[in-house]
């Protein structure tokens, strides 16, 4: 009897240890798992900046307003590191947004899913531009961007890939902006519905462009 209660006890021990292990287990892997993340995030970025056209200034999301969450994020970058006013910021993805206020070590990037950030638009397989600007959202909700003032026979399909135009003199050609969701008529123009390219509620690293090479 005392036996058998004594391999009870055993295993009841020796299954507390293996779940502890277990649990130890899974919480290495996570964590491999997250360096490997951080590994690729980088190496993507690296790759980026080695093969871009532009001088990319990297740069690191230090804080983001809560009460404007689409709308601004600060850098850790600023005139000591030759960033300026309206210079854009990028990652690998495309386009971020552009720099406002810039302070010597840090400044604020405006989103392009904020509706005062204004992107001059053509779109891929088409001789349509447009306007792009960011749509009022609720906090919380993944924003997506208006392409306005399109001709009203674009009949833009979704999937169509939006890239800077270049005009206007902020932001530089060829920048993926967003990939059409849907397209409408309305009473003036067209407007199409983007889903931006860049996750913009994960963002970590980014580049400002302060150039061409």
């Amino acid at each position: 009897m005392r036996t058998g209660l004594k391999s009870l006890d055993q295993l009841e021990h020796e299954n507390a240890a293996l779940q502890v292990e277990n649990r130890e287990l899974r919480a290495t892997n996570q964590s491999l798992r997250d360096v490997e993340h951080e590994v690729n995030r980088l190496r993507h970025a690296l790759n980026y900046r080695e093969r871009s056209v532009f001088k990319l200034i990297a740069a690191e999301i230090v804080a983001r307003d809560s009460s404007t969450w689409w709308r601004t994020v600060t850098i850790n970058r600023g005139r000591r590191d030759g960033i300026e006013t309206d210079m854009p910021v990028v990652t690998d993805e495309g386009l971020v947004g552009k720099t406002t206020t810039v302070s010597d070590v840090i400044s604020v990037v405006l989103l392009v899913s904020d509706e005062n950030c204004r992107v001059a638009a053509s779109v891929e397989g088409s001789r349509e531009q447009g306007i792009v600007s960011g749509e009022r959202v609720t906090t919380g909700l993944t924003p997506l961007l208006d392409l306005n003032f399109l001709s009203k026979q674009a009949d833009l399909k979704p999937g169509q890939k939006v890239y800077t135009s270049g005009v206007g003199g902020v932001f530089p050609s060829g920048l993926l902006i967003g990939v059409v969701k849907s397209y409408r008529v309305r009473e003036l123009d067209g407007q199409a519905q983007l889903t931006p390219a860049v996750d913009l509620s994960h963002l970590e690293d980014v580049f400002v462009v302060t150039g061409r090479r």
